[in-house]
């Protein structure tokens, strides 16, 4: 039996298209292979994105901005010793890019200008952390990235 060349490209056209079916539904029924929204409510946030910058600038123009460092005991968070730490307020929020189900928000509520996020909440990789404070009437907002070993 003999194949023409229309044949042949129909053929590998329906293969071709069976192929990419098998993908699409695969990755649509898989768990595995989550891909859920960073934001749940993301054009609600989309929205409020002017307000942010602006809390994101407040905090870049502070002469000494807050420091995320990593010590035995977990995340150290460091407010600017210029800052009341008990008139400090806000929350700070770590986010899992891999996993939505480790997320967590800390409240700041402090009386001396660190926090401390405890090692035990923090399984090793990559975390985001946003924090989101206001002093005296102003807001402000930090991101970093932490790597977890």
């Amino acid at each position: 039996m003999k194949i023409n060349w229309g044949t042949g490209i129909v053929i590998a056209f329906g293969l071709f298209m069976a192929f990419i079916l098998y993908f699409v539904v695969e990755v649509q029924s898989n768990s595995k292979y989550d891909n859920d929204l960073v934001v749940e409510e993301y054009y609600k946030h989309d929205a409020q994105f002017g307000k942010e910058m602006e809390r994101i600038q407040n905090a870049q123009d502070l002469p000494e901005k807050p420091k995320v460092e990593l010590t035995t005991q977990g995340a150290q968070i460091t407010f600017p010793v210029t800052f009341v730490p008990t008139k400090i307020k806000g929350k700070v929020s770590l986010y899992r890019p891999s996993n939505k189900k480790m997320d967590f928000e800390v409240p700041i509520s402090i009386s001396e200008p660190t926090l401390l996020v405890p090692k035990k909440s923090l399984v090793g990789g990559r975390w985001d952390i946003n924090m989101e404070w206001q002093y005296e009437g102003k807001s402000y907002l930090s991101k970093e990235t932490i790597y977890i070993n």
